[in-house]
């Protein structure tokens, strides 16, 4: 596979930098040689200097021979413009671009269908938005990841000493709970991941993934100890592109909201839209304002300011001064295990968000959703059985499929089913599989086609 990126930013440089490692073959495309060097540096890609807007440096780049080009810069038009001449010189070619403009965004059928055939568009800001909406389904979480639709969920969380999966080996599992209700995906041990088998045990301290349907999350948290309170008083920190969408959808959904936004005429423009919002004109990393508006009776606070210094001290004064759980908006990456070790319970950023989504759009097989996990460690994947998949129509046991590979449950109609040894995939059920980075292609090879 080959692949064009326009874009030697933030979000070109972390797509060029996993495709790199999956052997692709890239050729990053800036106008900036600053941002071309860091590239150069750092991964084994091809670099050329020049505009993606420009059809010559499209040509040049190889883009008929290519198979996708992602167009990820911080311009909007300028990924626009990449995928016009990209649909001109190469029409057969996958096109992905980055949008955030919603007044754009309002045009997605015509972007995608009707004139420039781009095959996916992607806005950071609101699958950031997404992401805090899934984390606020399930807050006493670190981590949670939906599929199916929302039916199934993947959540992480820290195993305290008081549960009583403490202990336990996973083949003990189904006498605390039904084995088709709930299965241990991975474990994080000493900064290691571990796809642990039946003989494995629990151990206080490990972060544990599991998968269960959405319906059965209060029943099994209360095997990870106390539960917390729902929310119900939610303040949100910046009234952008993300901090104004999030609000409106909140809402929708009867929380008690405040929003504080330091632009007074951003205040007035967002209040005129909110229905039941309060908005406060202020600095969310000012004490004395925030003792005032009872910062120590919120649920959540949300921090999602363009700047990120901002966030990260905003979040740990609300927490200091009795906040019960926060969220902040991180956008450079290598700051995340940092920030996660300060104390802020949950970090989102539109650059993860932004590769998570287009994930299934790289792979083989027909892949219908994807996260990563722990970084590039490990990979679940959604992907539908297909009639010539080397999935189907053998018990699991007999399959030839990697070991560091984990069929996590399966969906059929609408019966979610847990799978054992004798399990048979039939063409159109729905699998979710767990897979280490290193085994991703042959997890691809046997979606795509018999063996």
């Amino acid at each position: 596979m080959k692949i064009i990126i326009v874009g030697a930013g933030e979000v070109g440089y972390h797509f060029a930098e996993w495709l790199a490692q999956e052997k692709k073959e890239v050729v990053v495309i800036d106008v900036s040689p600053e941002a071309l060097q860091r590239v150069s540096d750092h991964l084994d890609v091809q670099i050329m200097t020049g505009s993606g807007a420009n059809p010559r440096v499209l040509e040049e780049s190889g883009l008929k021979s290519a198979d996708i080009i992602l167009a990820v810069t911080d311009k909007d038009e300028v990924n626009l413009i990449a995928c016009f001449f990209a649909n001109v010189i190469a029409p057969q070619i996958q096109k992905v671009a980055l949008i955030r403009n919603p007044d754009y965004i309002s045009y997605r059928d015509a972007l995608t269908r009707d004139i420039l055939n781009i095959g996916l568009v992607i806005n950071p800001e609101m699958e950031v938005v997404n992401s805090i909406l899934r984390i606020m389904s399930a807050p006493e979480v670190e981590e949670v990841n939906e599929f199916v639709g929302g039916r199934i969920k993947m959540l992480g969380k820290h195993l305290p000493a008081d549960s009583p999966l403490n202990g336990l080996k996973l083949m003990q599992l189904p006498e605390l709970i039904e084995r088709n209700r709930m299965i241990i995906a991975a474990l994080v041990r000493d900064e290691q991941l571990i796809i642990p088998k039946g003989k494995d045990t629990l151990r206080a301290g490990d972060f544990v993934y599991f998968v269960c349907q959405s319906r059965d999350i209060e029943e099994i948290l209360r095997l990870f100890g106390k539960r917390a309170n729902s929310l119900k008083n939610i303040l949100v920190v910046g009234g952008g592109n993300i901090g104004f969408p999030l609000v409106k959808e909140l809402e929708t959904r009867r929380f008690n909201v405040k929003l504080i936004e330091k632009d007074p005429h951003r205040c007035q423009m967002i209040s005129a839209k909110l229905k039941r919002t309060l908005v406060l004109q202020g600095l969310a990393t000012d004490q004395k304002f925030l003792e005032e508006e009872n910062i120590g009776h919120m649920d959540m606070v949300v921090a999602v300011t363009w700047d990120e210094e901002m966030n990260i001290l905003s979040c740990l004064l609300a927490k200091q001064l009795g906040a019960k759980k926060t969220i902040a908006r991180v956008n450079k990456v290598p700051y995340i295990p940092l920030v996660k070790a300060i104390g802020i319970d949950h970090i989102v950023s539109p650059r993860i968000s932004a590769i998570n989504t287009l994930f299934p759009y790289m792979r083989r097989g027909k892949v219908i959703s994807s996260v990563s996990i722990r970084g590039k460690a490990a990979e679940v994947l959604e992907a539908e059985a297909l009639a010539k998949s080397a999935i189907v129509g053998k018990p699991l046991k007999e399959l030839d499929f990697p070991k560091e590979a984990l069929f996590l449950c399966l969906f059929r109609g609408d019966e979610v089913i847990i799978p054992a040894g004798d399990t048979v995939i039939e063409p159109g059920d729905r699998v979710l599989i767990l897979s280490t980075g290193a085994v991703i292609p042959l997890v691809e090879q046997a979606l795509v086609g018999k063996r």
